[in-house]
Parts: C-alpha cells; structure tokens; sequence
C-alpha cells in the first residue's frame, strides 16, 4: 500500500494520464469526424444555405466579444510596452513590438479563445441536446447523414468566419493601442501607426491570419464531436459543453506552437 505522502503525487499523475489519454482520444475520433465532414461536402446537396445561416451565426453573433477583447488587448498591451520600454528610453519603438505581437500572435490566439469558447460551448450545447433527445437518430433513420446536415456546415463557417474576426480584431486592437499610446505615453498615434506598419512584414499578417483558419476547424470539429458523443440527460449537455471549452483551449495553444514554428521554418 502506497504511503501517505505519496499518494497525493500518485492521484495527481493518475489524473494527467487520464485527461491525456482523453485528449489523445478525442483527437482520433476528431481526426475520423475530419474525414467524415470533408468526404460528405462533395455530395450534393451542398447545404449552401446552411453554411450561409452557420456563418450568420457564428460570426455576426461574435463580433461584440471579439471587439471588446481586442480593444482592451491593445489597450492593455500599449500600457504595459510603453511603461517597460520607457524604462530604456525606447518608448518609439511601443509601435513597432505591439504591431508585430498583435499580428502574429495575439490577435488570432485571443480571439480563437474567446470566441472559441462562445462558437465551440454553443455546438456542443446544441449538437448534444439533439443527440439525448434523439434527434440525431431520427435523421439518421429518414435517409439523412447527420455529418453533412449538422457537422460540415458548421465546420465550414468555422473555417470561414475565424480569420474574418481576427482581421476585424487586429484593426480594433491597434486602434485601441494607438489611442493609449498617445493619450498616456506621449507618443502621437500618427507615429505610433507608421513605426507598427514600417517593422510589420506581409509574413507576419499572413502567418496570424493562417493560424485562425486552423484555430476555426479545431473549434468546430472538437464542438461538434463533443456534442455528437452526448449522452443520458440535460448533465450530460453541461458536461460536454465545459470539456469542449478546455479541450478546445488546450489544442488551440498546442496548434498554436506547431504552427508558429512551421511558420519561421517557412
């Protein structure tokens, strides 16, 4: 029998084998989904309106938080820069590391979080709902496929709508940085505007904007996969929505680093 002592450390280790061992699984089953979704949307029909509808929804119904946390990303960011290059005498150069740091990295990972957590906890919730009341079955027994009726549409405007926010929070982000920067650092938004834009290269909006097409399917694919495998009853859809959440979190930071350095090798 373990001693006392060590089994808090045992349970612990017990537990990370179990989340990751979830984590794998849900990756595998996702990766199945993926293939499932991507052979059903060369059927006809292409659910074009149901794609447009999902798109509508997911990202009109977005924009507030994505514009809300990219302001106060920016604003935060401009704050933070200018009081630690300050330090140095280096307040010119706010413009040039906010610019690059929103473009590549923040502005694509924080509004895939956020919203991610809105678009994937909102298909869980409805894809699961569908599946305790059997819903999803009785589709499937009038002939349908429920991966092309409810999986596909919504991971196509995933994929669609995802670098659309990020360009939109981008601009909000170094609207709200520029505004900061010149009403609590002293310099003017006019500078702080051309130094972001001199240092920024074309590599380095294409990269973040790259990564939201990714962070999209991942928000789909890990939402609608939780809220198929839904089971029993109403705590079962609140279940699957909160494992939604931090599944979906944890693969966008780990896509993230896989990501940025495919990006500098390229």
């Amino acid at each position: 029998m373990s001693s006392g002592p060590l089994r808090p450390a045992q349970e612990l280790l017990g537990r990370l084998g179990r989340e990751f061992g979830e984590l794998m699984g849900t990756l595998g089953s996702a990766s199945l989904l993926t293939a499932q979704a991507f052979r059903s949307l060369f059927r006809r029909p292409f659910e074009l309106r149901q794609i447009l509808a999902q798109m509508e929804e997911l990202g009109l119904r977005s924009l507030t938080i994505a514009i809300l946390t990219a302001t106060f990303t920016g604003m935060v960011m401009s704050l933070q820069f200018a009081w630690g290059l300050g330090r140095f005498g280096a307040k010119e150069y706010v413009g040039r590391v906010i610019g690059i740091s929103i473009a590549r990295e923040l502005g694509p990972v924080l509004t895939a979080l956020m919203v991610g957590g809105r678009i994937g906890s909102g298909m869980a919730a409805e894809l699961g709902s569908m599946a305790v009341t059997e819903q999803i079955d009785a589709i499937r027994a009038l002939g349908a496929d429920p991966i092309k009726k409810l999986v596909m549409p919504r991971v196509i405007a995933s994929i669609l709508v995802l670098p659309l926010l990020t360009v939109v929070s981008d601009l909000v982000a170094f609207a709200g940085a520029a505004l900061v920067a010149e009403s609590e650092s002293g310099v003017t938004a006019e500078f702080f505007l051309s130094t972001a834009l001199q240092s920024m290269k074309v590599q380095d909006f294409t990269s973040g904007i790259g990564k939201s097409f990714v962070f999209g399917y991942i928000i789909a694919i890990v939402g609608c996969r939780y809220g198929l495998v839904t089971s029993g009853g109403t705590e079962s859809v609140g279940n699957s929505t909160t494992r939604t959440v931090v599944v979906t979190s944890i693969f966008i930071l780990m896509a993230d680093f896989l990501l940025t350095k495919l990006f500098m090798i390229l």
